[in-house]
């Protein structure tokens, strides 16, 4: 199913749902809780840059269920205290639907904050779009039915990239470098365990966590790497911390493979340069230059909007594929549940299959997880598409299926409605 495909068929459900809606007023509101200001303020201004694309889309095309879609934008300075006030504040203003994606920390708080209101708020449920945090507890451990998350997780992601480099007999020692907090530390655990499993013979030389956006010099630990012998680097880092990290390896002439899940994340391929060609790889659910002529062409749309001529700074890159799978999936449930009411929504989204430009996702029933096809790609130059104007896009290497990336999982969680 095409984009526009997908927005006509919402709109087609939402005609069929009756004049009493067709003839509905108001708007369903969104809350964006994500950075807006401090170290992540860019990636955080990236994720709102693309939801209020599709809603201005979607609502061009009549909404959903005759209300037009609304992304209320809540700066939570990536802190899970600031999180929650923005969370208050959405209930407070009868906002139903919430949105987040940068920090598994932030999601861990938000998540049982929600799960919370809604055991003590019937008829005020929430439902939480996650678009971006990872933690493997999310959809395990720590699930709940109004929770969906739309990002493959970080197990996820490093089975497909350890299944990738089992094949690379040229890597002998790996370190690992991760954010101080519940995602760096799932990505790490991940990494030791699978690398273990898969490439007995391969050294883990160092395994290291730094602080969560706050470290402006990262040739310390570009020190260590190097003074390891190190021949790849493992790294979930993302934002400043991905494009700061691989710019100090860059300024120190360090020549080693990087097994990254955010190098093309906002600012990360300027940072990282010519130095990256061949070098940087990437686990992601789409780049670029995987073919498809109706994603090139809302690329080029998303990008004319979002970069008018003149325009400095970094160049605004469409970034994220599952953030449009996700707000598909969502108002397409509204539209089918013939009712924007939460509770109703999430019965419809949970095990739906959804056509994308990419083949089949679906959202797993059991633990809300979706399941998408996932590429292992290569920095490379003389591609069709580069990235923020380097001379340097992403080549794939290895397609993973969407039924491929599936783990089991603990979660048990009660449904509600």
């Amino acid at each position: 199913m095409t984009h526009r495909t997908a927005i006509v068929a919402v709109l087609g459900l939402s005609l069929a749902a009756g004049t009493a809606l067709a003839q509905s007023r108001g708007t369903v509101k969104i809350a964006y809780i994500d950075p807006l200001s401090g170290a992540f303020a860019n990636v955080g201004d990236l994720g709102l840059k693309h939801y209020t694309f599709f809603a201005d889309k979607l609502n061009a095309a009549g909404g959903v269920n005759g209300q037009k879609i609304e992304i209320v934008p809540l700066d939570n300075k990536v802190s899970p205290q600031e999180s929650l006030i923005a969370l208050k504040k959405a209930i407070d203003d009868g906002i139903r639907y919430i949105t987040q994606g940068n920090s598994s920390g932030v999601a861990l708080a938000l998540t049982d904050a929600v799960e919370k209101h809604n055991a003590r708020n019937k008829g005020k449920e929430i439902l939480y779009i996650n678009y971006a945090a990872v933690d493997p507890a999310l959809t395990n451990d720590k699930c709940h039915y109004m929770h969906f998350r739309f990002d493959a997780d970080a197990d996820m992601k490093m089975q497909a990239l350890t299944n990738y480099m089992s094949g690379r007999k040229e890597i002998k020692k790996v370190y690992l470098i991760n954010q101080d907090y519940a995602f760096g530390k799932a990505v790490a655990a991940a990494a030791n365990t699978m690398l273990k499993a898969k490439r007995p013979d391969v050294q883990v030389v160092g395994d290291e966590l730094h602080p969560l956006g706050r470290v402006t010099d990262f040739s310390p630990y570009v020190a260590k790497i190097k003074a390891a012998g190190a021949d790849s680097v493992i790294t979930g880092n993302w934002g400043n911390d991905m494009s700061l990290l691989i710019k100090a390896a860059k300024d120190a002439g360090m020549e080693l493979d990087w097994y990254t899940y955010y190098a093309g994340g906002l600012g990360s391929p300027t940072a990282i340069g010519q130095a990256g060609r061949d070098r940087v790889k990437q686990i992601s659910e789409w780049h670029k230059n995987v073919p498809s002529p109706e994603m090139e062409a809302l690329v080029a749309e998303y990008e004319r909007r979002f970069n008018p001529p003149g325009a400095t700074g970094t160049y605004n890159e469409y970034s994220f594929m599952r953030l449009k799978t996700a707000f598909e999936m969502v108002t397409r449930a509204m539209a089918e549940a013939k009712s924007n009411d939460p509770v109703k929504a999430a019965a419809k989204l949970s095990g739906m299959k959804h056509h994308t430009e990419f083949g089949e996702v679906q959202m797993r029933a059991d633990n809300h997880q979706l399941l998408q096809p996932l590429y292992v790609s290569t920095m490379a130059a003389g591609l069709k598409y580069d990235i923020e104007k380097t001379g340097l896009g992403f080549r794939t290497d290895d397609r993973i299926e969407a039924k491929d990336t599936a783990l089991p999982t603990t979660c048990k969680m009660n449904r509600i409605g």
